[in-house]
């Protein structure tokens, strides 16, 4: 079953074309990645998702029916959430009130902002306790901060932008477990932006490979690290040079 849809997306700024022409169908439990450079328009695809920015041309379909012009709250409600590359927390709240602040986009219930936040924190086994300032955890816990918020809003559909960024090798191993786990028990489809190229295809169900806002190549993780054309543009000889040894 097909969850999202996006067909012939473009987005110009000015006389900049960021995206042009990006199709892409994502099915539900999906875990798709997206890479690419930096600018080559990944984060400004999550933006048009979350309709913070209208595409210049195109449609985006979320199960079935288009979603332009929709409010991102209103598109929050329907089951997409996302994830920012720079965490933000509230400083002067907890961690908990933190995650209830996700919750609030979704209930006016304080009781029930309060349960899905401390289910959240179990989940995500948290190093930093209920009501440590927010300010006072670790990277880690900033990164998994981040997804119980987005979490918390009771997404069907999640975009998550660079959430490994700054975690070390165990750190990034254990998020990887938590999106799988999320994917398997939650029925959460996900669509990653991420540099790590190794995270990326021990994760993805397929990729999608980027390059000034046009669609270089899609397939499996496996093909796509090997495509000749996704090590020219974006991996390197020096990633085919580690994975020899």
């Amino acid at each position: 079953m097909i969850i999202l849809e996006l067909k012939n997306l473009s987005k110009n700024f000015g006389g900049l074309k960021a995206v042009s022409n990006f199709n892409m169908v994502v099915e539900k439990k999906e875990i798709k990645g997206l890479i690419g450079p930096n600018g080559s328009g990944k984060t400004t695809i999550f933006n048009m998702i979350a309709c913070y920015y209208p595409p210049t041309e195109g449609d985006i379909l979320y199960e079935g029916k288009s979603i332009l012009g929709l409010r991102p709250d209103i598109v929050c409600q329907m089951g997409i959430a996302r994830t920012f590359q720079l965490t933000r927390p509230f400083s002067e709240l907890s961690l908990i009130e933190n995650i209830m602040v996700g919750a609030f986009a979704t209930t006016s219930e304080e009781k029930e902002a309060r349960r899905r936040a401390e289910e959240i924190y179990e989940l995500l086994n948290f190093n930093a306790s209920l009501n440590q300032n927010a300010l006072d955890i670790t990277t880690a816990d900033r990164k998994k901060l981040e997804l119980a918020r987005a979490l918390a809003t009771g997404p069907k559909l999640l975009l998550l932008d660079e959430i490994m960024a700054g975690c070390n090798p165990q750190e990034k191993k254990e998020l990887i477990d938590i999106l799988l786990m999320l994917r398997k028990e939650k029925d959460i489809t996900m669509i990653i932006v991420e540099h790590d190229i190794r995270a990326i295809i021990s994760l993805c169900d397929k990729i999608s490979v980027l390059d000034r806002g046009m669609k270089l190549v899609e397939d499996l993780p496996n093909v796509v690290a090997n495509d000749q054309r996704v090590i020219n543009v974006y991996l390197g000889e020096e990633y085919v040079a580690a994975k020899s040894k």
